[in-house]
């Protein structure tokens, strides 16, 4: 053995190193998540080049992501090693298409359509179908699905997977639509990137020499996230194996979660069936995660009879929170406040992230991060009032504001407009585009419920809180707090992760009634959960909207679980507000304290009044505490919303508290923040700023 090669397999643990030298024939290595599996399977192929047992220039690994890709690359890069492929299923059957196709064909390479959306609403309309954006986009998806389960126009009808598959629209109806779809590509010489894998499987299907010529340039294989191939991906990868078995897969079948677009882990779970003689090597010392979040995560996927359970690394142990709140706004704002005490003392925002079910629950998030000047960027989503059925939302009642509707129910009158959209209040059976559609012009409608006191009947005044809002959504910074879907977060990590509306209805989500769905919804939750390193909080509410009747529940995952993932006794499951501050517990929507109505928007909560009632501070007292707030935060090397924001220092200069206990009472400032500077923010407000500490 080379110095190198020897020097490759220090620092591994006892499993990674037993991955790295497992160099010849079938390799299967079971990975839980934060085990260093990225980590092993570039050093098997360093270690394979350094010993000679494979040559870098034959070697093709393959993942799911551009991103993923990328950071192997550079791994082996750093390696040593050279001249090794890396790339993505359809940027390698792109690659080899390109190059084979003046041996396929005496035409120009097709134009590859990059969305099939377009495509698949202009065959919508040769069908004469009734078919809005979102219900498009999920057509899209059901073609890819069948396309990825290397199904037809007609053999979809008979397909035993396709028939207990819940579709978009009616299977046959769907059958002549993907019909009229391949139709427009054929007329247009399009290919889309289903295509390139289904033409280079026919490539290498049929003409041995083209076979025999891509044999001779790949021997050696890897498959990272093995969980997620599906049938499309998993027919190429034996085309390019050939009767040969030199890959090595690399998977976990608790990370599976994508099977809504055709992947399966039954490729992972039966390749020692396949390969009798393979090697296998599990992963499960987790290096990502505290002790007690892997004890949950553990506790959580514990029912999957598949499920590696995992060994914590890290003994530091913060324990995670199980959290109740009143309401969506209030756990929107807990956590607000969460993540400003996180970064107050240390946690950069960028390494800070809050995941949810669907994106539609972004929208209270985004409201209370932006009222308490927290940057945030989204991932894998647009902002909620970028949205194309908001923005479409939006503009309808924006018209009918003009009407002058002032009198009646405002939810009615939104419920009314939204009508217009095809929006009902039944909630849609199907995952997708339409439901997330749904979502977001259900939480529309409310937060037309919730402006209700504050607006009266206006339309025209609801309106113009949608456009403040609108304009108050924050521009992406580098260090800002990721929101993102659960799904958009896979292959992630974070310092801090928030896990927001983990109720029965969401986690699961209500329609998920089969055990194959709620199998994958358990698996969804405990991806969330080891996406965090140090800093975890599982939070739901029992009501959507303050005041309103508290309905939901704890998701059945977590239900009879302690926060560090032992089991409570019956009588003492995860209580209102445990391990963590007391919740404020409201009955009922915050009050003005001017005019009594109710208090929306969190700026508006903090301060304790209203936005039309008349300010009640001295215009330069607020100036002294901006002033103290500068100076401390430039002392500190933090930006100044850290500190205070400008909401939690106007309720200081309104309400003028003279001790802790009233300091605590304002939303913003904590038992932390009263320790560190409470007396501070009691001498400039009872003697002016600068004053003398001497």
């Amino acid at each position: 053995m080379s110095e190198h090669a020897s020097a490759l397999l220090e620092g591994l643990d006892d499993a990674q190193r037993a991955v790295a030298t497992a160099t010849a024939g079938p390799v299967l290595v079971l990975a839980g998540a934060g085990t260093g599996k990225t980590r092993a399977i570039t050093h098997r192929i360093a270690y394979a080049v350094a010993t000679g047992e494979h040559q870098a220039q034959a070697t093709l690994a393959v993942t799911f992501t551009q991103r993923a890709a990328g950071e192997m690359r550079a791994r082996l890069q750093s390696l040593g090693v050279a001249g090794a492929q890396v790339r993505t299923f359809h940027s390698a059957a792109l690659r080899q298409l390109r190059y084979f196709w003046p041996r396929l064909s005496n035409g120009e390479f097709p134009q590859l359509t990059a969305s099939k959306v377009r495509l698949v609403g202009e065959a919508a309309r040769r069908r004469a179908m009734d078919a809005n954006h979102a219900l498009v986009r999920d057509l899209a998806s059901d073609i890819e699905w069948a396309r990825a389960n290397e199904l037809d126009a007609a053999t979809v009808l008979t397909s035993p997977t396709a028939l207990s598959r819940t579709w978009a629209i009616d299977i046959g109806e769907f059958a002549a639509l993907m019909a009229a779809y391949e139709d427009i590509k054929a007329e247009r010489g399009l290919m889309d990137f289903e295509d390139v894998l289904a033409v280079t499987i026919g490539a290498l299907s049929t003409r041995m020499d083209i076979a025999t010529e891509v044999r001779s340039a790949y021997r050696w294989f890897t498959v990272d996230e093995y969980q997620d191939v599906n049938p499309l991906q998993q027919r190429l990868l034996q085309l390019w194996l050939g009767d040969r078995d030199e890959l090595c897969v690399v998977g976990d079948p608790s990370q599976t979660i994508y099977s809504f677009t055709g992947a399966s882990d039954r490729y992972l779970s039966q390749f020692t069936a396949t390969y009798p003689q393979a090697t296998e090597v599990h992963l499960v010392q987790c290096y990502r995660c505290t002790e007690p979040i892997v004890q949950l995560a553990n506790a959580v996927i514990a029912p999957s009879q598949s499920a590696l359970t995992l060994t914590a690394v890290r003994t530091d142990a913060i324990t995670p929170n199980i959290r109740q709140c009143a309401d969506d706004p209030d756990e929107a704002a807990w956590i607000a406040g969460q993540i400003m005490s996180l970064i107050a003392s240390g946690t950069p925002a960028r390494q800070i992230a809050v995941l949810y079910r669907v994106n539609a629950q972004s929208a209270e998030l985004e409201s209370a991060l932006a009222g308490a000047g927290i940057g945030y960027v989204m991932r894998g989503a647009e902002q909620f009032f970028d949205r194309g059925e908001v923005r479409e939302a939006m503009a309808r009642l924006r018209a009918a504001a003009r009407t002058g509707i002032t009198e009646g129910d405002l939810q009615q009158h939104v419920v009314a407009v939204l009508s217009t959209t095809g929006w009902t209040p039944t909630v849609p059976t199907t995952t997708g585009a339409v439901r997330e559609r749904w979502e977001s012009l259900a939480a529309l409608v409310a937060l037309a419920g919730e402006l209700a006191e504050q607006v009266g009947g206006e339309l025209a005044r609801f309106v113009t809180e949608l456009d403040t809002r609108a304009q108050a959504q924050h521009a992406p910074t580098a260090d800002a707090v990721t929101l993102a879907s659960l799904h958009a977060a896979k292959g992630l990590e974070w310092d801090a992760v928030f896990l927001a509306g983990a109720s029965d209805g969401l986690i699961p989500l209500s329609h998920a009634d089969t055990a194959a769905q709620l199998a994958e919804e358990r698996r969804l939750l405990y991806v969330g959960i080891t996406r965090a390193r140090t800093h975890l909080s599982i939070t739901w509410a029992g009501a959507r909207t303050p005041g309103g009747k508290s309905t939901r529940s704890l998701s059945r995952f977590l239900a009879g679980l302690r926060p560090d993932g032992t089991v409570a006794p019956a009588s003492a499951s995860v209580r209102k507000g445990a391990g963590s501050a007391p919740s404020r517990g409201r009955k009922g929507p915050a009050k003005c304290r001017g005019c009594g109505k109710g208090l929306v928007t969190a700026a508006e909560r903090t301060i304790g009044r209203c936005r039309t009632c008349p300010q009640t501070f001295e215009p330069v007292l607020l100036e002294q505490l901006k002033a103290w707030r500068k100076d401390l935060a430039r002392e500190k090397g933090v930006p100044a919303y850290v500190i205070c924001t400008d909401a939690t220092l106007i309720a200081v200069a309104e309400q003028l508290p003279i001790n802790d206990e009233q300091l605590l009472a304002i939303p913003g400032i904590g038992p932390a923040k009263v320790e560190q500077f409470g007396d501070r923010l009691r001498q400039i407000v009872e003697a002016g700023y600068p004053f003398d500490e001497s």
